[in-house]
């Protein structure tokens, strides 16, 4: 069972050399990149990628591409921002060892925000499929929340994807800006209106769902800031999509 392992990258000088060290149970990395202006392409060579160029077609696309791309079926794609645990890359190389059972695998995904691993909130488990024959797989999502359709089997590793968020509030903000201009999109591409029932009422019913009854509040100050920042988000995203529309 020969894997490769695939990332998609902008401007990713910061994280990029810590997703591909974290690659050692992969028998290749293929970064695809869409016009990084620093030095993501420098690192990810020095680290022993092959790094493609391809401009920006929207994350699926981009993903299907870099999947394309890879020497072996069985892929393992990851974001930039993101890094096998050690358990999650020992776990890996004994599936190598006795092959595959499944067409595709889930993992956990954990992730740290301004500092602290995230446990609650709806951040965790947050199961993601990566690992996949891409002879029985594919990237679909138009604009955000891109996943992986899988035409087979679905088996579920037990450790843990790294997963490298917002190191400040400012760059909560500014990233949030980007995503909900997309999931406004969507909205529109899709055909739905946007009542004021719903930029009145999601935002604070968001912000209880995620602090209150997903557990937020034991994330501590932090989980209070997803919170706050998860009913912004959903306020943007449907401002955003009543002026478009």
């Amino acid at each position: 069972m020969k894997i490769s392992a695939t990332i998609i990258t902008f401007n990713e000088e910061r994280n990029i050399a810590r997703a591909i060290e974290s690659l050692r149970c992969c028998d290749e990395v293929v970064v695809v990149d869409s016009g990084s202006v620093d030095r993501t392409v420098e690192i990810a060579e020095k680290f022993g990628a092959r790094v493609v160029e391809y401009p920006w077609k929207g994350y699926a696309a981009q993903k299907n591409f870099a999947t394309a791309e890879a020497g072996n079926d069985w892929v393992l794609s990851i974001d930039a921002d993101e890094s096998l645990s050690e358990a999650l890359e020992g776990e890996i190389w004994q599936l190598k060892k006795r092959g595959p059972d499944y067409d595709a695998y889930t993992m956990p995904r954990l992730a740290q925000y301004l500092g602290r691993w995230i446990l609650h909130s709806g951040w965790y488990p947050d199961r993601k499929v990566r690992l996949f024959d891409r002879r029985r797989a594919r990237w679909v999502g138009d604009f955000v929340h891109e996943s992986v359709q899988v035409d087979g089997t679905l088996g579920h590793l037990k450790s843990n994807l790294l997963h490298f968020t917002c190191n400040s509030l400012s760059e909560h903000l500014k990233s949030m800006d980007g995503y909900t201009t997309l999931a406004a999109q969507q909205l529109v591409s899709q055909g739905r209106r946007v009542g004021w029932d719903k930029l009145l009422l999601d935002p604070p019913w968001t912000f209880l769902k995620t602090y209150l009854f997903r557990r937020g509040f034991l994330d501590g100050p932090e989980g209070l800031a997803i919170a706050y920042m998860a009913a912004l988000y959903n306020f943007l995203k449907y401002a955003k999509a009543r002026y478009m529309s």
